[in-house]
C-alpha cells in the first residue's frame, strides 16, 4: 500500500509545486505524508460533504484542484464550508491535497486537456510562464480539426465541458479554425488569444466589459468556472492509476456545481 507521500510524489512529478502562481497554495495542506494511503477521493472543491464521502469510502486522501485552505485561517470554530470540512478531515485522519495553478501551467495540465478533448491540433501555449522551459504556462491555443460554424462550436464547448449554457459575445459570421482557450478565469489573457490568431476564446469569470470591450475582435465563450476545470479529476485519476494501478482512486458521486442555472 502507497504512502500519501507516495501519491503526492506522483502528482508533483507532473505538476511540480515551483510552476504555481506566487498567490497560490498547491501542496499537502492537511495531513502528513508517511501514512498509508487507503484510497484516493478526487473533487475540484473539498466541502464537509465530500469528506464525508472520503470517510464513508475509506479513504483517507482527498486530492482536489481548489486549495480548501486558501487565505490564512485565524481560528478553527467550525463556522463556514474552509473551516467545517478542515475539522472534519483533521478529526478523521483524513489528508487533503490541492493541485491548483501547478497543473494549470504544466504541459499537459488543465488547457491542454481541454484542448485534447475538444479536438484542437497543433496546440502552444498562450501565455508562457516567465522563466520556464516551452510550454509551460497558462491557456493554449490550437487549430480545430475542420472549420466550425460559431454556434457549431459552442455546442461541442458545451457538450465536451458539460455546460447547459455559455455566456458569449455575438457570433462571428465566418467559419472558426483557430481557437484559444484556458481553464478558470482567463479573461485577462483575451488580448494574447487574439496576437495568436485565434478566432474564438474559451474561459471562465469573464467581465461584462470584457464582453463589451473585445466584441467583434474575437468570438468569446465562456462556460463557468467549475465546467473548465472538472477535466483535473481526469488529470489526478490518470496519473495515480499510471503510477499505481491497483490503487483505489475514486471520482466524488456527490460534487457538483455550486452554481445553479435557472
Amino acid at each position: 500500500m502507497p504512502k500519501i507521500s507516495d501519491i503526492v510524489e506522483a502528482l508533483e512529478a507532473f505538476a511540480p509545486p515551483i510552476l504555481q502562481e506566487s498567490w497560490d497554495n498547491t501542496g499537502l495542506i492537511i495531513g502528513r505524508g508517511d501514512q498509508e494511503c487507503t484510497g484516493v477521493l478526487l473533487c475540484v472543491d473539498v466541502t464537509p460533504g465530500i469528506v464525508a464521502e472520503a470517510i464513508g469510502k475509506g479513504s483517507n486522501l482527498i486530492v482536489a484542484h481548489h486549495p480548501l485552505i486558501f487565505r490564512g485561517l485565524k481560528r478553527l470554530n467550525g463556522n463556514g464550508r474552509v473551516e467545517r470540512a478542515a475539522i472534519d478531515a483533521i478529526r478523521a485522519g483524513v489528508a487533503i491535497y490541492a493541485c491548483h495553478t501547478s497543473v494549470d501551467n504544466t504541459v499537459g495540465g488543465v488547457s491542454y486537456t481541454l484542448a485534447r478533448l475538444l479536438g484542437l491540433k497543433e496546440v502552444e501555449v498562450l501565455e508562457q510562464k516567465p522563466g520556464t522551459d516551452h510550454g509551460i504556462g497558462l491557456g493554449v491555443v490550437g487549430n480545430l480539426p475542420h472549420p466550425m460554424a460559431p454556434r457549431d462550436l459552442v455546442e461541442l464547448v458545451k457538450t465536451t465541458c458539460h455546460s447547459p449554457v455559455a455566456r458569449c459575445t455575438a457570433p462571428p459570421s465566418g467559419d472558426i479554425t483557430r481557437v484559444a482557450l484556458c481553464g478558470g478565469s482567463g479573461s485577462e489573457f483575451i488580448p494574447q488569444a487574439i496576437a495568436a490568431g485565434a478566432q474564438a476564446y474559451i474561459t471562465a469569470d469573464t467581465r461584462y466589459h470584457d464582453f463589451c470591450d473585445y466584441s467583434g475582435q474575437i468570438f468569446i465563450i465562456d462556460i463557468g468556472h467549475f465546467e473548465s476545470e472538472e477535466c483535473t479529476k481526469e488529470i489526478f485519476y490518470q496519473i495515480i492509476r499510471e503510477k499505481f494501478p491497483n490503487f483505489a482512486v475514486t471520482y466524488s458521486q456527490i460534487e457538483k456545481n455550486p452554481i445553479v442555472y435557472i
